[in-house]
């Protein structure tokens, strides 16, 4: 073909390559979502909590990542079912979340009951509460850990003693590390149960947990943990999204590696670069009371963005 025949066919085409430029914005866009999980996928807030997808006791967030995800697909249908303090087991079972009666009530139903068999796309995001990883790190707290370094002194804490040594025997036998491996069949279950209620071919992505606690390193008395203790959090963390991924794998789900991304903006950082809270309730993301150790609007952000992400592969 002469230069100029190959120049105007060149031409013709680019109409169709700009309308078609890559598979992952050609990709057919979910028109039913539900979202399930616990408090880091419900993004929970103790101020300013909706109530329209969930009772007021889930206190989930109006930034929260399922409402940003469900904004930016415009899907036609969206259903938010994530819950503070839910477990896997609450997929099918009820969750009471009576704190306050008329301020912090209700019962969130079984969090699958909002999965149809037209719902196309489900984000999962459970596993920390399975563990029982909240309540080791709240147990970590330390208002003077450096008591535990005077000689014949090892109060317990907040007033010095580490909480690792609670968890990890002189052997290093690791208590938390052995409920990571336990909860990997209970959490594959669970997946394959939202897989077959869910329609035929429907996207099921399990999201895993922001690296909001540092593996390498601490910074007392900006977070009030002993290094170690905050190092030892942190490792449990990223073993907790590595067995995800793997539970992902097994049950034929899709993975969203929130983690990777996120790291350098853990709880050690400023405001306007963390993505998580420490143990201190406030926070700049949005400006006032926060849920400690728990994503703020920067961190809901990235979940959502590594959604989103994700459904362009």
């Amino acid at each position: 073909m002469r230069p100029r025949r190959l120049l105007a066919a060149a031409l013709a085409a680019l109409p169709l390559l700009l309308a078609h430029p890559a598979h992952a914005d050609t990709a057919p866009r979910p028109h039913e979502y539900v979202a399930l999980g616990d408090s880091w996928s419900a993004d929970v807030t103790p101020v300013g909590i909706r109530t329209d997808q969930a009772p007021s006791g889930c206190a989930q967030s109006s930034w929260n990542y399922p409402r940003q995800v469900a904004a930016a697909l415009k899907v036609t249908t969206f259903r938010d079912a994530t819950c503070g303090g839910a477990t896997s087991a609450n997929v099918r079972a009820a969750q009471d979340v009576t704190y306050v009666k008329g301020l912090l009530d209700g019962v969130n139903k079984p969090q699958i009951s909002r999965v149809t068999k037209t719902t196309d796309l489900v984000t999962f995001g459970f596993g920390g509460n399975d563990i029982g990883l909240a309540g080791a790190a709240a147990g970590c707290f330390n208002l003077l850990p450096s008591l535990h370094l005077l000689p014949g002194s090892n109060p317990p804490p907040p007033f010095g003693g580490d909480c690792r040594s609670g968890w990890v025997s002189p052997d290093g036998t690791d208590l938390m590390a052995q409920r990571i491996a336990r909860a990997e069949p209970t959490l594959v279950r669970a997946i394959e149960d939202v897989r077959a209620a869910a329609a035929p071919g429907a996207r099921v992505l399990v999201v895993d947990y922001l690296a909001g606690v540092p593996v390498d390193h601490g910074c007392y008395p900006y977070v009030q943990a002993h290094d170690g203790d905050l190092m030892w959090l942190g490792q449990k963390l990223r073993e907790l999204n590595t067995m995800l991924r793997a539970a992902a794998k097994k049950a034929g789900a899709g993975f969203v590696d929130t983690y990777s991304g996120s790291v350098g903006h853990d709880v050690c950082r400023a405001p306007g670069t963390k993505w998580v809270e420490g143990f201190v309730p406030l926070s700049a993301d949005p400006p006032g009371l926060a849920v400690p150790l728990h994503p703020n609007r920067l961190g809901a952000g990235h979940q959502a963005r590594s959604v989103l992400n994700a459904l362009r592969k």
